[in-house]
């Protein structure tokens, strides 16, 4: 008798298809990169060296200024200032709730049911 892998899904597992990977945003106007374009961003969780000359509570208050700093520093693929200047309006806010979200304690997001 061959052992073969359980290939199956268990029952309370639940599969999501087109799911974003985690702190992703996909774009609604995507930005032109020479010959493609770019339709997705992953933003990391900055540390507290790339937040150096911003002010917390502009960046919580997402002001264009301090996400026109942050945002090429801490994106996939790196966004340049003209890209940031370039964002469609909605993108631009949808990346700022991504960063938002990393200053919230993990504790906080469980109470809240925010994404980790």
């Amino acid at each position: 008798m061959t052992d073969t892998p359980n290939t199956q899904p268990a029952d309370d597992v639940v599969i999501v298809e087109n799911e974003l990977p985690p702190n992703s945003h996909e774009l609604d106007e995507p930005l032109p990169r020479g010959k493609d374009s770019i339709t997705l961003i992953t933003l990391r969780k900055p540390k507290s060296g790339e937040l150096r000359g911003l002010s917390l509570q502009d960046v919580l208050n997402l002001d264009y200024n301090s996400l026109e700093a942050l945002l090429p520093r801490i994106s996939s693929p790196t966004l340049t200032k003209q890209d940031v200047a370039n964002l469609d309006p909605a993108d631009l806010t949808g990346l700022g709730t991504i960063v938002v979200g990393f200053f919230v304690a993990k504790e906080k997001k469980a109470e809240a049911y925010l994404p980790a």
